[in-house]
């Protein structure tokens, strides 16, 4: 920093002296008169503040008693610079920059010197700055210099920037450009910088505006500074010198403000005056009023220009900035410039910006333009410059209502925004009633039916509880309004009271639904962040209460609800989902009649609808109600029983006739039984039933003969894989002798073998489904293995035969990785997406399925081998899949997960060379040399920590070595291993090798080719010579080629201009050592011969190593540290 303004202030006048020309101090006319004024008003004792002492002691000794007088009259502002005075607050601040001012009056260089050093202080800045004259700041050569870089030689950052008459250095160590700066800083400390830091820039220019703020010099260079550190590459200067430049915008509104006011005012006494008769009237102050207009109408011409400026310079460079931090303060002081100054800042020109950050993919700076459209749109004066940006953004303020992942602080403020727009204008038939609650019932449907067309229009009714989040803040009276919202649902659509059309109907029972949630449960929606995750006392209180009030009303409620909306299975599944919000402990849940009444019309439903929505939500629903050990709970213990008896015998009766040869009625009667108990089963355990028993010989013990339509063994094996999870969850209460777990286990082996059989079935669902149901078992199995206690007795060992697991993983190869690759699927998807997406959904599914029988140690982890074997073709579409594979592997053995992925890169390999030896074409399930040297590489960057698996780096090593030379005898007809190219794929891993490591593997690989006649200039040994390049190059920095190229040129790291001449001028050491330049010399001398055709060799231009930012710095060096990450 400048911890000494004196010592820049040498280096001018040195400077000065140098030049050719001075800089000439002229006195301006036109600030006498305020000087004057500004001198009679001060009435204060003390002389100046410790930069005016300093430079007075300097140049008058005389006058230090007065100086020391004054520190004993005003200890509280002594001895501080213009940064220390920020923490002494604002009464502090005034007195510090008064005495500013009085210095600028008198040596104005000198003090902007002072300004400027404050603003690089409060950046954070520890470094050194440096000014000197400009005198002309239009000179190329004075604009050439202006750059910001880093000096390799001397380790330092520096920026050189224009703010005239000055032109500044600003030096500092790289590695402080990590660090914290008082902005960003943790705890109350950044927060309160933050305030004090904007106040005083509001201070300066309040005190500046009858003074120096127009004198053409202070505002040109503070601006000029402010402009060139807010496009600064160093977040520090760009955060902090764009919050003051627009702070310092918001200043000069509220001086635009006081000049737009003060020019009324003159002008009305201007009117006055001229209304006087010619005695009363006095020229001479007509005159003077109309100079008085003119001289403000200047000034604030020239604020407006100053303040154009600003805006350009800063928020038009900074309004997308990376920062997120930073756009969060241009739009939020954007949005006080329009309310303050709405005459030049409230136009379309300045609203653009406004609505293109309600795009945003940051909440928080969405946030902050709705926080400021609110206030725009809630002075009506101001409504009538919004109606161009509304109608034109309109669709986005509806759409952010219903962000799934914004932050609840965000939608809460959109709901507001849409709350007072939309739904807080009270109905004009509501109010010319008479009585008080039809006028509550009449208002209340008249914003129910706004807020349903704006739920129609916005065509997202997956996303009501979202919409509902959002207004649940500013409107919970209404959507919590269960009484009316009922009234509403109940009455005729033909009255005239409500008139809610069908479709409006379903709409507000969504609604509805969305509310009792929402009263229950609380904001806590998946992908909304800011929700507090701790309820105070009294939240948990209104929940409780909300609770109990719409169990006892919608208990009463419902089964009316649910009578009059039976015959649509949509509204009806909407409907059930209530109940399972009920409070089990409110006293109005035991009244048995309510219950009663609502199983009755419950199993009404269930006789009459039978699609998966209602059946699963019914199955939920009394799962909640038969919870607990209440009266009302035996009620519907006692439904959920008679419903499932019902269901099982007309199964049993069904099943005793050959309804599958007859006609299509009945079998569809049983399928739809069937589904019934399928649904319930997954909610229920149904094992007093036995449907394992009496559904088992449904299920083909020869698929190609006679068996059971698919639609009816899609559900049977449903049905048959739940009973065994259920059986297997309950283990615990069911296991009390051996003979039961034997049972048991020949339940299980029983299911897998008949679902084993139906692998290979007709239709896809039947073969997807006994999929599914064979690995959710053994699954399930594995883990109850896992949690068991040894001490009591358990389930016991079952291991599915090697022909199932053969099964299995053929099933995974032929219907999961079929087909293109999802970037090809993109082109031929467009005739019918959905159908695609629900195709990428149900081969997602098997993979999981296969994946988790593998994590969970059913499968050996080789059997995943052939699985990832497909990870580059298919990583779009399952690579998050195979990577949370990968990780689970290792997390149970690392080493064996190792192997797994050696066995799936040398079974490529096999298979390659094979096909390559048969010489026939293009054969399923063989890739290219080039895709198996990819995946190596894919597999590489999965061992990002060195340390952690070093032993499964050089095991790869020594494995892919012994895989090449096992069992090779050299001679005349074999003179090189077959699978020397495999080399060229292991040297993928070489970078993953600690230094002390690549000597043992070099040592490793030497011990194999000592007995063998290796000549390396040979095209048969290159990738030998590739290799051991890969481990030189991997200690050494460079890339492999670099190694076995010889007239190729040398590849250096890309620098830029300015950094290569500092190289090529300084005396900084070079990138390469001389060891590499005699390694290099060698390998000139041995030129490099074209590779032939054969896919095994090395190829043609191995892809070289990308050299960062970082690797230029640090000139490829592993052991240097110092690096530096600049963020553009």
């Amino acid at each position: 920093m400048i911890p000494e303004a004196a010592a820049a202030r040498s280096r001018t006048c040195d400077d000065e002296g140098r030049s050719s020309g001075a800089v000439h101090h002229s006195e301006e006319d036109s600030g006498n008169e305020n000087r004057q004024k500004r001198e009679r008003r001060r009435k204060r004792a003390h002389k100046g503040s410790e930069n005016v002492k300093r430079k007075r002691a300097k140049s008058s000794p005389g006058t230090g008693s007065q100086s020391r007088g004054s520190q004993l009259k005003h200890r509280h502002v002594e001895a501080v610079t213009l940064f220390e005075v920020v923490t002494m607050g604002r009464s502090a601040m005034q007195v510090v920059i008064d005495d500013w001012i009085q210095a600028y009056l008198t040596d104005r260089d000198f003090s902007l010197l002072n300004l400027i050093s404050f603003f690089i202080q409060c950046s954070g800045c520890k470094g050194v700055v440096t000014a000197e004259m400009c005198q002309n700041k239009e000179d190329s050569d004075v604009m050439s210099k202006m750059v910001e870089d880093l000096d390799d030689v001397s380790g330092l950052q520096y920026k050189k920037f224009l703010a005239f008459p000055w032109i500044l250095t600003v030096t500092w160590p790289m590695d402080t450009d990590g660090m914290e700066y008082p902005l960003i800083q943790s705890g109350p400390y950044g927060r309160w910088f933050h305030s004090e830091f904007c106040d005083f820039i509001s201070v300066l220019v309040s005190q500046c505006q009858h003074s120096v703020l127009f004198d053409s010099y202070l505002m040109n260079t503070l601006i000029s500074l402010l402009t060139e550190l807010s496009n600064s590459y160093v977040r520090a200067f760009r955060h902090t010198c764009t919050l003051a430049g627009v702070k310092l915008l918001s200043s000069l509104v509220g001086v635009a403000q006081s000049l737009s006011v003060s020019m009324e005012n003159s002008q009305k006494l201007y009117e006055v005056q001229k209304t006087k008769t010619t005695r009363q009237k006095s020229p001479l102050q007509l005159e003077r009023i109309q100079k008085k207009i003119t001289e403000l109408q200047e000034k604030r011409a020239e604020i407006e220009s100053i303040m154009d400026i600003i805006f350009k310079g800063v928020f038009l460079k900074r309004y997308r900035d990376v920062l997120p931090e930073i756009r969060s303060i241009c739009v939020e002081e954007l949005g006080l410039w329009m309310k303050l100054y709405s005459s030049a800042f409230l136009n379309d020109s300045y609203l653009k910006y406004m609505g293109w950050m309600m795009f945003d993919k940051i909440p928080d700076v969405r946030l902050k333009c709705v926080l400021a459209l609110q206030g725009l749109y809630g002075d009506p004066l101001l409504l009538p410059k919004l109606d161009l940006f509304t109608s034109r953004f309109k669709d986005r303020m509806i759409s952010m209502t219903l962000d799934r992942d914004s932050e609840r602080p965000l939608a809460a403020t959109a709901g507001e925004l849409l709350y007072a727009r939309l739904l807080n204008t009270p109905g004009g038939e509501a109010l010319e009633e008479s009585n008080e609650e039809e006028a509550h019932t009449q208002q209340t449907v008249a914003r129910l039916k706004a807020l349903l067309h704006f739920y129609q229009e916005s065509e997202l009714h997956t996303h009501v509880v979202y919409l509902v989040d959002s207004l649940w803040d500013c409107g919970a009276a209404l959507l919590k309004d269960w009484p009316t919202l009922t009234s509403i649902l109940l009455q005729e659509s033909s009255s005239q009271r409500s008139g809610l059309t069908q479709a409006e109907q379903a709409g507000l029972v969504e609604v509805l639904v969305a509310s009792v949630r929402q009263a229950t449960e609380g904001p806590a929606l998946a992908g909304r962040s800011g929700v507090k995750k701790v309820l105070s006392v009294r939240d948990k209180k209104t929940l409780t209460d909300d609770c109990a009030t719409l169990t006892e009303h919608l208990l009463m409620v419902l089964p009316k609800l649910l009578s009059k909306f039976s015959g649509s299975g949509d509204v009806v599944a909407s409907l059930l989902k209530i109940p399972q919000y009920f409070h089990s402990e409110c006293p109005q849940a035991e009244n048995v009649q309510a219950v009663s009444s609502l199983m009755e019309e419950m199993d009404s439903i269930l006789q009459r609808h039978s699609g998966p929505a209602v059946l699963e939500t019914a199955a939920r629903t009394l799962l909640s109600l038969c919870g607990g050990q209440s009266a009302g709970s035996s009620i519907a213990q006692a439904a959920r029983d008679t419903l499932v008896q019902r269901w099982v015998d007309q199964l049993t009766a069904r099943l005793q006739e050959d309804i599958f040869s007859a006609d299509e009625e009945k079998t569809e009667e049983t399928v739809v039984v069937l589904k019934k108990l399928r649904a319930f089963h997954n909610c229920h355990d149904l094992s007093q039933w036995n449907l394992l028993e009496l559904l088992s010989p449904l299920l083909p013990v020869d698929v190609s003969r006679g068996a059971a339509p698919p639609e009816v063994l899609l559900e049977v094996l449903q049905c048959l894989s739940f009973s065994v999870l259920w059986s297997l969850s309950r283990s615990s209460e069911t296991l009390t002798t051996r003979d039961k777990a034997v049972a048991q286990r020949s339940q299980l082996r029983l299911f897998c073998e008949r679902g084993h059989r139906c692998l290979s079935h007709a239709d896809r669902r039947v073969r997807h489904q006994a999929f599914l149901g064979v690995c959710d078992v053994l699954t399930a199995h594995s883990y109850q293995l896992h949690v068991w206690d040894p001490s009591s007795f358990g389930p016991l060992l079952y291991i599915p035969s090697p022909k199932l697991q053969r099964a299995l993983l053929a099933f995974v190869l032929l219907h999961v990785f079929v087909g293109p690759d999802s970037d090809g699927q993109a082109g031929a998807a467009e005739s019918d997406e959905e159908e695609r997406l629900e195709d990428c959904h149900r081969r997602r599914a098997l993979l999981a399925a296969y994946c988790k029988l593998v994590v969970h140690g059913v499968l050996e982890m080789s059997m995943a081998a052939e699985v990832f074997m497909y990870y580059v073709k298919y990583c779009n579409a399952f690579g998050d899949i195979l990577k949370e594979l990968l990780n689970r592997t290792r997390q149970t053995d690392k080493m064996e997960s190792t192997r797994m992925l050696l066995l799936c890169l040398q079974q490529l390999f096999t298979r390659l060379r094979r096909g390559q030896e048969s010489g026939g074409g293009a054969q399923p399930g063989i890739q290219t040399f080039t895709s198996i040297k990819e995946l190596a590489r894919r597999f590489a960057l999965t061992f990002g920590d060195h340390v952690k698996f070093r032993e499964c780096v050089v095991m790869i090593h020594r494995n892919g070595i012994e895989f090449v030379f096992q069992e090779f005898s050299q001679s005349p007809d074999a003179p090189t291993p077959p699978h020397l190219s495999y080399l060229t794929i292991l040297s993928e891993f070489s970078s993953k090798l600690l230094k002390p490591d690549k000597k043992t593997v070099l040592s490793y690989l030497q011990k194999h080719t000592a007995e063998h006649v290796v000549d390396l200039r040979e095209d048969s040994w290159q990738p030998l010579a590739y290799y051991r390049a890969s481990m030189l190059a991997a200690a050494e920095g460079e890339d492999a080629v670099s190694h076995v190229s010889s007239d190729r040129k040398l590849y250096l790291p890309n620098r830029s201009p300015n950094s290569k001449q500092k190289v090529e001028g300084s005396k900084s050491p070079c990138l390469f050592s001389p060891a590499d330049s005699r390694a290099r010399a060698q390998r000139l001398s041995h030129p490099e011969k074209t590779a032939d055709a054969d896919p095994f060799s090395v190829p043609a231009d191995p892809p070289a190593t990308n050299l960062t930012v970082a690797a230029s710095i640090s000139g490829g060096n592993e052991g240097d540290d110092d690096i530096v990450e600049i963020e553009m």
